[in-house]
């Protein structure tokens, strides 16, 4: 791939990087990456791959930019009050590097739709707020083989994981089953410190950008734990279940239902 002047200044310092390099920074602009939710994770993730030179990028979400929003929400400013979030989302991230194309897709996730939304995608970015939706999204993503980077925040504390299918575990290896509605308070209730979200979605934007380049270590079999308040990292290992209801020996048909009310909410 030829890079023009512009590309050779903006990407330099992936260039001279010799895990990443020209062939790297090839891949990155012809990666393409769905990012479920476009708030307080999916925010600081499509930052910086944007930044990164991720050529195609996606996001679903049905909500509106609301004030509530922008203490945590940097892809969106006063500015954008009333919009919907993906075409606030999309033209910050396309105003940042016109090397990147935002498809802005305003809809809510459901088992009849999900499968459209993420073929054609090379990786999903998990960032929403609620449990119908990371089962639904970790489900899909096992069926169709797709590797999933899930991030989850609440408070003063986050955690990260990495999902490949045939790989490793997922998500219902670690919480086989959704807890019932009202048992975890959501961010609305509970609260959230806003740069947790920068924290969680950083590291999530790093194990996408590893996974596309095939450099490192991603979070396989583990999950990260942060803890702000205490500054402190926990890893803990994940092995794969062969029980697991969705990616075990013999997984399990889910019932639609236990996914309603699916939709992709936003921190």
């Amino acid at each position: 791939m030829h890079f023009t002047e512009e590309q050779t200044q903006r990407y330099s310092r992936h260039i001279i990087l010799p895990e990443v390099g020209a062939r790297g920074q090839k891949k990155l602009l012809e990666a393409r990456v769905l990012i479920v939710g476009a708030g307080g994770l999916g925010s600081p993730v499509g930052y910086y791959l944007a930044a990164a030179g991720v050529g195609s990028i996606g996001m679903v979400d049905d909500d509106i930019v609301e004030i509530s929003n922008l203490q945590r929400q940097i892809a969106h400013s006063t500015a954008s009050i009333g919009l919907p979030k993906v075409f606030s989302a999309k033209e910050t991230f396309e105003a940042l590097n016109p090397d990147v194309s935002v498809t802005a897709i305003r809809d809510r996730l459901t088992p009849g739709n999900i499968s459209d939304h993420f073929e054609g995608y090379d990786v999903i970015v998990d960032g929403s707020d609620n449990f119908p939706t990371r089962y639904l999204v970790n489900d899909a993503c096992v069926r169709m083989g797709k590797p999933l980077v899930s991030g989850a925040i609440l408070r003063f504390e986050g955690q990260v994981t990495t999902i490949v299918p045939g790989e490793g575990h997922c998500y219902r290896c670690i919480f086989e089953e959704m807890p019932p509605a009202g048992l975890v308070p959501s961010c609305a209730e509970a609260g959230v410190i806003g740069a947790i979200t920068g924290v969680i979605g950083s590291l999530q934007a790093m194990e996408v950008l590893k996974l596309i380049l095939r450099k490192g270590d991603v979070l396989k079999n583990s999950l990260l734990v942060y803890d702000a308040l205490k500054a402190t990292f926990r890893k803990v290992r994940v092995p794969k279940r062969t029980d697991c209801p969705a990616c075990g020996e013999n997984p399990v048909s889910v019932d639609n239902a236990v996914y309603e009310p699916a939709y992709c909410g936003v921190r």
